[in-house]
């Protein structure tokens, strides 16, 4: 039976030649203003892949982050979620410190969560995110490390282990502490690390609303639903500080993330980030790569009636790529091959990866174009192993 080993490995075709083509023939690119410029005192855009910096304003300078800094308070909890100290349905109480400093009573942002509740963490989560309620902070903090103190402690050991060497909460909030500051940049590069890390729980910043206690509140994001792309991130408002945003926005596997802060207003705050990623995006060219059903390329079978099935996209397929990148962009097909028969026809079975400077920055999913039956011959089958093995894929 030695012969009917199942050789398993996997497989890269790089259609490097195809892409190349295809860029050479989008000529039509639409040029950035090189002298763009911002209200915000304190700015940055980033790529989310590569964290390549495409424009910066002050993005050193400490700052007052205000809520934006919760985007901290819910990296610790992800991270308890996925080493398994916390979990979803955990319970949490509204301690009267929690609902008098970030509670109704304070008139800040809350979830109006009452006094003495246990409430469980899924639900404080989306607390924090959608309605960003500093009562529904606090009590994670508390519930977590004791009090909100040493749940700051621990956003700003964090900090320094991720490399935010200037990052110091004093906080869970955001609310206005003398010590309480972050730069533009190290936001930035957090709010890259957590959507690059935990994309499932990332997914939250982008729901439009939550109800708690009877109350909906709609998320203050103004990029969400208005803005093509937009699914995060968080805003932050104090009187000292103004109006911040942390924004993020995906298009054709191109993702930006943008942090702005030190705004007048929110119709200001809205504007200018609309203002920025639009600039973003116009570095990049929209390329066409393929049609949904467009064949890519070919996979092997292994006892199957047939030795290839052909892959076609399961989707349009597309990149945004600047007219630098587009030197050293690099396209190929990726599957754990050979596959095994039977093969159904729409049958998910490889991926289109796309990559810069070794770097993967989209992929997209490629499906089989027919359906390919067992074999029932074991001489047959034997035959297509000993192939496989003398002459590979």
């Amino acid at each position: 039976m030695r012969y009917f080993l199942y050789p398993l490995k996997t497989f890269v075709f790089s259609l490097s030649v195809v892409l190349s083509s295809t860029l050479s023939t989008n000529t039509a690119l639409s040029q950035s203003d090189n002298n763009f410029s911002t209200a915000a005192k304190q700015a940055i855009l980033i790529d989310s892949r590569s964290g390549a910096v495409y424009f910066e304003k002050a993005a050193d300078d400490l700052m007052s982050p205000a809520s934006m800094s919760k985007i901290m308070t819910m990296l610790l909890v992800f991270e308890g979620l996925k080493n398994g100290s916390l979990r979803p349905d955990d319970e949490f109480t509204i301690t009267p410190d929690a609902w008098r400093r970030g509670g109704a009573p304070s008139g800040s942002s809350t979830m109006y969560a009452k006094v003495n509740s246990r409430v469980k963490l899924k639900d404080l989560i989306k607390g924090v995110i959608i309605q960003s309620a500093n009562d529904a902070a606090i009590a994670i903090a508390e519930g977590i490390a004791g009090s909100e103190e040493a749940y700051a402690d621990r956003m700003t050991k964090r900090a320094r282990e991720l490399g935010l060497t200037k990052s110091v909460f004093k906080n869970a909030t955001g609310l206005p502490h003398p010590e309480h500051r972050m730069t533009s940049r190290e936001l930035a590069n957090l709010t890259r690390y957590l959507i690059e890390v935990f994309p499932k729980n990332y997914k939250t910043y982008s729901e439009p609303s939550f109800t708690w206690n009877n109350i909906k509140q709609g998320n203050r994001n103004p990029l969400l639903g208005k803005y093509p792309g937009a699914d995060g991130v968080k805003t932050g408002h104090t009187k000292t500080a103004g109006y911040g945003l942390v924004g993020s926005a995906m298009r054709d596997g191109r993702r930006l993330i943008l942090v702005l802060n030190g705004m007048k207003s929110k119709g200001e705050r809205s504007r200018e980030s609309i203002k920025l990623m639009d600039w973003g995006f116009r570095r990049f060219q929209r390329i066409g790569l393929f049609h949904q059903g467009d064949e890519v390329s070919t996979a092997r079978i292994w006892g199957g009636k047939k030795s290839f099935v052909p892959l076609v996209a399961k989707n349009d397929i597309s990149i945004r790529l600047s007219p630098n990148e587009r030197k050293n962009a690099e396209m190929s097909v990726l599957y754990n091959g050979p596959l095994r028969a039977p093969v159904q026809d729409g049958q998910e079975v490889a991926k289109m990866v796309f990559k810069l400077d070794n770097k993967t920055i989209s992929t997209a999913p490629l499906i089989a174009g027919a359906k390919v039956g067992i074999e029932t011959s074991m001489w047959n089958r034997a035959i297509d192993t000993l192939m496989f093995k003398v002459f590979g894929g």
